[in-house]
């Protein structure tokens, strides 16, 4: 199996997946550039329908996903509010062979993440 990067977003105060949340990967670059590498919305299971890197795209490098939270909440039923507008999280890819997963747990004051199997 080749490497992937995936991940995984639940929304603790509905008690379900952040369905039609968007989020964008970047690659950190030198000098603190960014390069944009896609935009992605989760699907009904608060996943993507694929990986957001897989095999030879995926590199050994610093990344960082950035959730749209904000503009989700916003989407949601009146009511839908909550502290963040965005949560970027950076990491870093030391073997590219392997199966990266970074879950968000959201609430509407707060969120929580590591790096899952």
């Amino acid at each position: 199996m080749t490497g992937r990067l995936t991940t995984h977003v639940l929304d603790t105060a509905a008690g379900r997946p952040a369905a039609g949340l968007p989020l964008d990967l970047f690659r950190l670059e030198g000098g603190g550039t960014r390069r944009h590498l896609g935009a992605f919305r989760t699907n009904a299971d608060g996943r993507c329908d694929a990986p957001l890197l897989a095999g030879a795209d995926l590199a050994a490098g610093d990344y960082e996903i950035v959730f749209g939270v904000g503009a989700w909440r916003a989407a949601q039923a009146a009511g839908a509010a909550g502290f963040y507008e965005e949560v970027p999280i950076r990491f870093r890819i030391a073997d590219p062979a392997a199966h990266y997963h970074v879950p968000l747990i959201l609430a509407p004051f707060g969120y929580t993440t590591y790096r899952g199997s």
